[in-house]
Formats: C-alpha cells, sequence, structure tokens
C-alpha cells in the first residue's frame, strides 16, 4: 500500500565542527576494525594530497603504534587495536532521508542516514557509533549500532483498509512507517476512522512496518473531535479525570472551617476584584487595594490556596503532579485539577469568601516598595472584571471600582517602566485566536490584543512572583549562605551568542540593526520596538524568543535574563500549574520556620514539570496548527503576500502575512529552476536562473494544498 510523502519539519542548523586528522585516522580504524591499510591506502581514504598534511599523518600512524592503539602486520600495512566508541543519544527522525541522534556529551548532534538507523525510530534512545568526519553537507556521520530503550508503543494515526489487512497511517510527521493490522484487531474501526494503535511485534530486516492492534477509535478523520483527540493521544495527555481522582475532589467540604481565621490575615473588608478573561471559569488571582495614612497604598495580590486542598501525598496531589500543567487547546482546556477545585473551591469567584495566599506590599504612588509581607488570608472579591470590561474604565468610561483601576494601572505602569529600564526584554509575540461555529470549525484567524489591562494584571503578578523567590533566597539558614534554601525557581540563561549573531544577521535583512556587543537587553528592546506594526514583526518576534534560552523549573538560584531579575518563581497560578503549589508549600514551611526539605526530590519534580509544560506547549500549537490549516484548506488557489521564515534543504517555510498561518513551499514543487540550498546564507539558489529566495524576503505564494491530517499547507511560489 503506497503511503503519503511526509511533510519534514524544520530544524535550526548549528556550524558544522571539522574534524582533524588525528580523529580521522582514529574513527576510520574503530570502524574498519579487521582491515588492514599501507600508508599509501590510508592517504587515499582521507583524500590527503599536500605532503606536509601527508607527513603529519605517517608521525600519526608512529605515535598511535607507539601507544598500542595500530599494531602494524608482516607486511607493514597498520591494522587497529582500538574498540570503537559508542555515545547514547535521542532519535530526531527530521526526514525519510535522515535523522540526527542528540548526544547531551557532544556539541553537535550526529548526522544518520535512514538506512543506517537499525529500525530505531524517532524519540527511541539508540548507541550510535561515529563513522564519519563533518563535511560540507552535514555533521559527522554516524550509525545505529542498537536500539536501547523504544520512545513509544502507541501511535496515532488514520486506518487504511484493504481487503486482507490495514495500515495505520501515523500522524507524527516524524514517523516514517505505517503499522500494519489485521482484522481481527481492529477493535470495530472502519477505513478512514482515527485510531491509537499499539505495536505487537517491531518491524525488522524481513518485514519492513511493524504490526500492532487498535486500541482506541477517535473518530473519522478530518472531524473536530477526532482530531483534537488525536492531538492528545498523539502528546500522550489525559482525556478524563479517573472516577476515584473525581471522588477526592466531590469529597472536599464547601464550608470553610472557622479555626482558619486564627492564622489567616483577613482581608475581606478590603476593596478586592479580578480580572481575567471574558470566558475564564477558573480565577486564581485577585487584586485588593487600600490608601494608607501616610499616602502610600496597600496592594495585596491574591493567590488562591491550593494547596490548603491539595494536600501532600494525596491522590489529588499525586494526578496535579502527574500532569503539573493546564494545557490550553484552541477548543478545550485540559485542567491540572478537577473542575471542583479549579472552577469552585479555588476559584476567586465574586461575593465569595475564598482561602488565599498572599503577597501584600506597601507602595508609594510612583511604584516603590517599601515592605512586603507573605502569608495565608482570606478575601472577598467585590467584582470580576473581563480584561475588555477592565481596559474600557481605564480608557476613560465610567463604571464601579473605576478609581481603583485606574490607579492600580498607574502604578503598574510605572513598576514596569521601571523593569524596562533596569534591563527587560520587551518580548510581545503576536499570537492568534479562532473564532469557531458550533461544530469547531474555524470561521477567523483573529490576532490577540494585549492592552494596558492585561499588563497591568501581569506587572502585579511578576512583582509577587519576583518578591517571593527574593525573600526565599535571602532567607539565612543558619551559617549558610544566601540561596541555600531548597526553593522552586523560574531561570532564564542568557542568550547563546552565536544564535544571537545568527538573529542579527537574519535582522539585518530587513534593514534592522542589533548589536550584539553591550547591553544585550536594551539592543534587544531597540530592535523589538522598530518592528512594531511591520509586516515583519512576527516572524523577527518568534526567531527571536527561539534565539533565547528556554525557561524552566530549577532549584539552582540563578537569574532570569528576559524579566531582568536576580530571583524569580512562580507563585500565581496554583491552579494551573503544578510548581506553584510547590512554592506555595515551600513558602510556608519557611514562614512557619521549619528547616529546607533535601533538594533532589525537589528538582526532579522541577525537571518533570519543565517536560510537562514542554509537551502542552507544542500540544497547543500543533491545535493552533491544525486549525490554521482547517482555515486555509477554504482558500486553495488564492494567492496571499508572505514572509519566509524558515529556508531548508527539502523546502521554504513562507508565513503568510495577513492570517500569520505558516506553509511550505517544496524545492520539488520549483519547476523554474533547479535549487540549490545554500546554509550559510539561509537561502536557496537558481543553479540556472541565479534566482533566490532567502530567509526574511517578503514574496507571494499561493496555496495549492492543504493537509489536516498531517497539519501541513502546501505552497506555490508565484513569481512577480
Amino acid at each position: 500500500m503506497s503511503r503519503k510523502k511526509k511533510n519534514p519539519t524544520s530544524r535550526t542548523h548549528v556550524p558544522k565542527v571539522k574534524m582533524s586528522v588525528k580523529d580521522e585516522l582514529k574513527f576510520h580504524f574503530q570502524n574498519n576494525p579487521d582491515e588492514a591499510y599501507s600508508f599509501s591506502q590510508l592517504i587515499k581514504k582521507l583524500g590527503i594530497r599536500d605532503a606536509k598534511s601527508k607527513d603529519f599523518v605517517k608521525e600519526q600512524l608512529f605515535a598511535m603504534e607507539a601507544g598500542a592503539k595500530l599494531r602494524r602486520g608482516s607486511d607493514g600495512r597498520w591494522i587497529n587495536t582500538l574498540q570503537p566508541t559508542y555515545y547514547e543519544g535521542i532519535v530526531d527522525h527530521v526526514n525519510s532521508k535522515f535523522a540526527y541522534v542528540m548526544v547531551s556529551e557532544l556539541a553537535d548532534d550526529i548526522w544518520v542516514k535512514s538506512k543506517d538507523l537499525n529500525l530505531a525510530v524517532h524519540g527511541d534512545t539508540v548507541s550510535v557509533q561515529i563513522i564519519g568526519a563533518a563535511n560540507t553537507s552535514h555533521r559527522a556521520e554516524g550509525r545505529v549500532i542498537e536500539v536501547v530503550k523504544r520512545a513509544k508503543i502507541e501511535f496515532v494515526g488514520r486506518l487504511e483498509v484493504s481487503q486482507k489487512f490495514g495500515f495505520v497511517v501515523p500522524d507524527s510527521r516524524n514517523i516514517f512507517f505505517d503499522v500494519m493490522v489485521f482484522p481481527q484487531k481492529y477493535k470495530g474501526a472502519v477505513h478512514n476512522d482515527k485510531v491509537i494503535v499499539t505495536i505487537d511485534k517491531w518491524h525488522d530486516a524481513a518485514n519492513k512496518s511493524p504490526s500492532g492492534k487498535v486500541t482506541q477509535i477517535l473518530g473519522q478523520a478530518g472531524e473536530n473531535d477526532a482530531e483534537i483527540h488525536s492531538i492528545m493521544a498523539e502528546y500522550g495527555l489525559p482525556f478524563k479525570f479517573s472516577e476515584k481522582v473525581e471522588q477526592a475532589a466531590d469529597s472536599i467540604p464547601v464550608e470553610i472551617p472557622s479555626e482558619e481565621l486564627t492564622y489567616r490575615r483577613d482581608f475581606r473588608d478590603v476593596t478586592t476584584f479580578t480580572i481575567d478573561p471574558h470566558d475564564a471559569k477558573d480565577f486564581d488571582d485577585a487584586l485588593s487595594l487600600k490608601k494608607l495614612e501616610n499616602g502610600h497604598y496597600e496592594i495585596g495580590i491574591h493567590i488562591a490556596d491550593v494547596a490548603h486542598y491539595v494536600t501532600s501525598d494525596s491522590l489529588l496531589e499525586k494526578e496535579a503532579y502527574e500532569r503539573a500543567t493546564s494545557v490550553y487547546l484552541v477548543d478545550r482546556t485540559i485542567p491540572m485539577l478537577p473542575e471542583k477545585l479549579s472552577n469552585g473551591l479555588c476559584s476567586l469567584r465574586p461575593h465569595e469568601e475564598k482561602l488565599t495566599f498572599s503577597a501584600v506590599f506597601e507602595i508609594s504612588g510612583e511604584g516603590e516598595v517599601f515592605s512586603k509581607w507573605f502569608g495565608r488570608t482570606l478575601i472577598y472579591s467585590d467584582r470580576r472584571f473581563s480584561y475588555e470590561e477592565a481596559q474600557a474604565l481605564i480608557e476613560g468610561n465610567e463604571g464601579a471600582f473605576k478609581d481603583e483601576v485606574v490607579l492600580l494601572n498607574q502604578i503598574a505602569q510605572k513598576i514596569r517602566k521601571e523593569r524596562f529600564q533596569h534591563g527587560a526584554v520587551n518580548f510581545e509575540t503576536i499570537e492568534v485566536k479562532f473564532r469557531l461555529d458550533e461544530k469547531g470549525k474555524p470561521l477567523e484567524v483573529i490576532p490577540k490584543e494585549r492592552k494596558e489591562a492585561h499588563k497591568m494584571i501581569e506587572e502585579f503578578m511578576l512583582l509577587a512572583n519576583k518578591e517571593v523567590a527574593t525573600f526565599i533566597f535571602n532567607k539565612k539558614n543558619g551559617h549558610q549562605p544566601e540561596g541555600s534554601a531548597t526553593f522552586v525557581y523560574r531561570t532564564h540563561n542568557d542568550p547563546d551568542p552565536e544564535k544571537l549573531d545568527n538573529f542579527s544577521k537574519f535582522a539585518s535583512r530587513f534593514g534592522h540593526k542589533l548589536l550584539t556587543t553591550g547591553r544585550i537587553s536594551k539592543n534587544l528592546n531597540q530592535l523589538l520596538e522598530d518592528i512594531q506594526g511591520k509586516p515583519e514583526q512576527n516572524v523577527l518576534e518568534s526567531i527571536a524568543i527561539r534565539s533565547m534560552a528556554k525557561a524552566r523549573y530549577s532549584t539552582d538560584p540563578k537569574g532570569h535574563f528576559g524579566l531582568a531579575f536576580d530571583h524569580y518563581t512562580h507563585f500565581t497560578s496554583p491552579i494551573r500549574r503544578y510548581p506553584d503549589v510547590m512554592v506555595h508549600r515551600l513558602l510556608w514551611n519557611y514562614l512557619e520556620g521549619q528547616n529546607p526539605p533535601a533538594k533532589e526530590p525537589i528538582e526532579e519534580k522541577c525537571i518533570h514539570s519543565s517536560e510537562r509544560e514542554k509537551r502542552a506547549s507544542e500540544a497547543e500549537r500543533a491545535s493552533i496548527k491544525y486549525k490554521q490549516v482547517e482555515f486555509m484548506s477554504g482558500m486553495m488557489g488564492e494567492t496571499f503576500d508572505g514572509i519566509v521564515s524558515g529556508v531548508t534543504e527539502w523546502g521554504v517555510f513562507v508565513e503568510i502575512t495577513s492570517t500569520k498561518c505558516e506553509g511550505m513551499i517544496r524545492i520539488m514543487d520549483l519547476d523554474q529552476d533547479y535549487f540549490q540550498y545554500d546554509e550559510k546564507q539561509y537561502r536557496i539558489v537558481g543553479k540556472r536562473t541565479g534566482k533566490i529566495i532567502a530567509l526574511g524576503d517578503k514574496i507571494k505564494v499561493q496555496v495549492i494544498k492543504t493537509d489536516i491530517e498531517r497539519r501541513t499547507i502546501d505552497l506555490f511560489w508565484v513569481e512577480d
């Protein structure tokens, strides 16, 4: 049965490391353990021509013989005594022809032809051997010796049925095989159903396809629920809470025990409100405001006290840890906590008394913090605002609590200004949302707007997160130094100089200049300000973010480059982030005078949370891509302006300016000329005509094909 050709994912290329002659000799003998070579044969194998290099090879051969790494036979030829060097890494199968093996101890990935993968598939942990030096085409070449560990045995795909058997064609663009399924293992699935298939027997030298059985039917391919369920299954996201977890949540009493007031600070009489998206149901933060006699303001940032309800070692705790984060797909939320907690007990709904954990600050009208207090509290929210309602008050409309909202916004703006003066980077990426019909079909792609109301809430959340982290870092633990108290930090390393230099070159294609010396954050902010409102804004902002290090959770008290904070954490969203629950528990332990817990278990939870965050982000992007492809499927044959957002050896990625949807021009579809990939210049060049398509170019494209299952858009270059 024929299978559809995959659309490979784009990959950021890194400079190749040229292997030394000494290393080339070593690898040559390691990879040919039973072969003997004369000097002239070796020179020819290594492609060496000049006399100086030949003399160097001879010196190395004698040195390797003296070190018992080589020996000479009776005929004078050199033979290996070295044992091969193997590395363990993870397969990244980028297209049908080759893959990379990512090895943690090597600076560069190892390039492996698909035929040399030894039946390994994307995500597998493998043992790999280097068999060739890096060259102008690729990095050091290797071959997989064995599969150490399979990444998964379940795959999501579409069932194609023939007379005697069927194949499940995986959705993943990194999987280049179909799974054969016999009719007795369809489990009721029919042709064109989206299913989950479990591998019974992996492919081998005799069988090109693994065999398996259908374990779950997700629905007919192309239907909204089937495609979203496919994304959930592909990323291992849970479909629902178990009955036991739901029962555990339902068993929690709704009434607040009277003894809670004995150790909580009472804020019920202080003006308090929440500001959230109009369709939000889980309100995990609220603001309170009170004017003090000295003219300053007491601003309280009140966060749902999830740790009060989700206790250590409970079933709810284990479930929250396993999920680690809520996941926001285009048409649904996969919550970290059951609805009884996320939308009920822990949600700071208006006109209800709620248990909270608060960061309270004495702040002047100029945004200067004079004092801070952290502790458990009891609040009563007077009003629930949507961002749109709060923004209307900021813009001059009349309404309840207008003075409070306007004042808080003015203070937030001053804190924000100070933060940027201190070196924070103003990343303002354009995100999109969809207007869907009742069946989930996208009717419109709408860029999300971030107005003053959004920035106001963000600023007070950042303040609380920063001050909590700083408080713990400065906490003295006997004679231990600052930062020794075990805690969960949110860290963000400085950008890699090489990636930053590459981004600078890319930005210059649009006429923008980015200095990579001096105060990097200031230079980045100037560039990001210059591109506001321009067609290239989204592409440049996206690539700028990709040039940065990834933020992660860690017990290591490092700083946060993007925010320009010496110490930072996540304290403000425990309904949807497990690290925030950990932070609440640790903060309370220290406020109660308890000793720090061991770092190792907390660090393990940080690593797990970072991995779950990455998984959630990838699933969210996949759901957005699916809706973008579905939206563009109604625009076949139409022509659009676009910007080249990526260049690879198999095609050119283009972001359509009006819809922010990204598609690919396949090199094989460019019949105007034979185009060659120029990796160093991020471009493809026509061999006959010299025509060039380069990263950052503004071009016209036509939509020629969409594939909802693969979540791909094929474009054609329309020349002016």
